[in-house]
């Protein structure tokens, strides 16, 4: 079976990393250890290797396709989505009490990082099967939990979330989706939904859909958006499906993630479509960001993971192809000695260790954002202030491994030469799965638009000035070591050019120019996207020095050199660039705003 992640960096970054240990001591956590966690992910990788993985590249090839008012998925889903089930992934982080296994967030993430290495087209429809029963379970009536989400834990039914239209996209202040109130207390919808993902397959019994539609009478804008549980099929009395007047109208053929099906939905083209509010009217927006922002990590992990699997294959190749010979001293070439595998040469070794770089930072990342979220539920003393960090983070979570897992799929691709753009190697298919992640869930441009115009602001500059104090405890503990001492100093060293950089746009946002203040917003996103997975690969650092000088026989000296050895590469290659992206953003010439003489021609 050819390697598409590393279990042994998993388990050193959420054993070691990121201490998970400790969280398991908490209540919430506490019937679980690190041997019957390491047995549920090592069952996860056994799916995924006997599952997944095989039907990676027939997915590819062989796509969800659209006909006879259906659309027809792999064969093989069905059969999959109940595995999920069996396994617990659906319902990993669900409490015991509502059917799940009660995992922590950060073991969850852990798991459908595996699956998604393996094959990124398939977990997404767990995934989101599990974001809609989590919402339901929030915020819905308890007879909606016991009607569809112990089918939805199981795989039996799968559930999806319903924004986009075809006239708004992004844009959700524009929907027109429609519910007009019935007597019996359910709503009758009408109205498009588009970029549906996972929301039609012949192998759901049904689908459960969470669809923002407006209220007739309604507030303009997000203020009057509602929730409703709208089913494929609705549940008569006598607990029979029947046809709830939601028709699929096509497919969208998409360049990468094929085998992940994504239609275009009809709700109520005859006037029977049947909602169910969640929660109160008007506060369906509200509701749907607990979705929208386990999505947006669930995104950012889908990133990390496609880049760990491009890593790997291209690591193989680089291993196997002979091409070209190493330089002698002064520039001669050792002709007698033959061809060297490409991997001998310094910049294929540079390419490999900027996809090392960057998936490894970017799965840290999701780890320390799962912490976040784990401790922000499990230890109500101090929620607010896990809270902050998870709010802060959350924006670069799904971006940075989006927009830099790209860039490491495409080095991927260049170390293959002319064999990486053909459909005989797998790194074209990654390269074309990948693009997707930048978009899925926010763009880039909403995302960093979040981070600098809400974020950044947020109750009164307390969010940033948490999260700075949380990396500048990091750069403490790296000064204490006589290896990391520099490497901390460089972090240190970046967080006044986010001060000095703040100082220069807040004072346009006072004066009410937002759209200069935000017009650089994506840079911002990226140099402190950067700084964040810097910070990451110094808590790397730091634990890997630390297990070399403790002796700890559990990793290899070779594997904890190299974690070292490629944190220093991030420092030079990567985090170095930020000075010139924040004197970028502080130049008072600004360029992209929509003056009449100013368009693109």
């Amino acid at each position: 079976m050819a390697a598409y992640f590393n279990m042994e960096t998993l388990k050193f970054l959420m054993f070691n990393v990121h201490k998970l240990e400790e969280l398991l001591l908490n209540e919430r956590y506490n019937a679980f250890d690190k041997e019957s966690i390491l047995l549920f992910l090592q069952s996860v990788a056994d799916f995924s290797d006997q599952d997944l993985y095989p039907i990676f590249k027939e997915m590819d090839e062989k796509p969800a396709k659209f006909s006879e008012g259906k659309i027809h998925v792999h064969p093989k889903i069905k059969d999959i989505l109940i595995k999920q089930g069996e396994l617990g992934v659906i319902g990993a982080s669900f409490d015991e009490s509502m059917g799940g296994l009660q995992l922590p967030a950060t073991v969850m993430h852990a798991a459908y990082f595996i699956m998604e290495a393996a094959n990124n087209h398939i977990p997404g429809y767990a995934g989101l099967t599990a974001g809609a029963a989590h919402l339901i379970s929030s915020f819905a009536d308890k007879k909606y939990h016991d009607q569809y989400v112990p089918n939805m834990l199981s795989g039996e039914w799968s559930g999806t979330m319903c924004l986009s239209e075809p006239q708004a996209g992004s844009g959700l202040s524009d929907i027109k989706c429609s519910a007009k109130p019935l007597d019996d207390g359910t709503f009758l919808i009408k109205g498009h939904k588009i970029f549906i993902s996972g929301g039609d397959h012949e192998y759901a019994g049904n689908i459960i859909h969470l669809l923002l539609a407006r209220i007739e009478g309604a507030p303009a804008g997000t203020k009057g958006i509602s929730l409703f549980i709208v089913p494929k099929y609705k549940i008569s009395p006598d607990q029979t499906l029947v046809n709830n007047d939601v028709i699929t109208a096509g497919d969208f053929q998409k360049m990468g993630q094929r085998g992940y099906c994504t239609a275009h939905l009809v709700f109520g083209d005859n006037d029977q479509c049947t909602g169910y509010l969640v929660g109160e009217e008007n506060k369906g927006l509200l509701y749907m960001f607990q979705m929208m922002n386990d999505a947006r990590i669930a995104v950012g992990r889908g990133g990390a993971a496609i880049a760990s699997a491009a890593y790997y294959a291209s690591l193989q190749y680089a291993q196997e192809r002979q091409q070209g010979r190493r330089l002698l001293s002064g520039g001669r070439k050792d002709e007698a000695a033959g061809p060297t595998l490409i991997i001998n040469h310094p910049d294929v070794r540079r390419m490999l260790f900027l996809q090392k770089a960057i998936y490894e930072g970017s799965l840290s990342l999701i780890l320390q954002s799962s912490i976040y979220h784990d401790r922000e539920i499990s230890e109500k003393e101090n929620n607010n202030h896990w809270n902050l960090l998870l709010e802060f983070l959350t924006p670069i979570t799904k971006t940075y491994p989006s927009e830099k897992g790209k860039l490491a799929v495409d080095n991927g691709l260049q170390i293959l030469g002319g064999y990486g753009f053909c459909a005989d190697f797998i790194l074209q298919q990654y390269y074309r799965d990948i693009r997707i992640m930048s978009i899925y869930e926010g763009t880039t441009g909403i995302q960093s638009l979040d981070l600098l115009g809400r974020k950044v602001l947020m109750e009164n500059g307390l969010v940033l000035k948490t999260m700075l104090a949380e990396i500048q405890h990091t750069i403490s503990e790296g000064k204490m070591d006589e290896r990391l001492r520099a490497t901390a100093k460089e972090l240190e060293d970046q967080l006044p050019l986010v001060e000095a950089t703040l100082a220069h746009l807040i004072p346009i946002a006072m004066k009410g120019e937002t759209e200069k203040f935000v017009s650089d917003a994506t840079l911002f996103m990226e140099a402190v996207g950067t700084i964040v997975v810097a910070w990451q690969w110094l808590k790397i650092g730091i634990t890997a020095s630390n297990v070399l000088k403790s002796s700890d026989a559990a990793f290899s000296a070779s594997m904890l050199k190299n974690k070292l050895h490629t944190m220093r590469f991030f420092y030079k290659y990567e985090l170095a660039r930020n000075k010139s992206i924040f004197k970028i953003i502080q130049s008072d010439e600004v360029l992209t705003l929509a003056e009449d003489d100013a368009f693109p021609d």
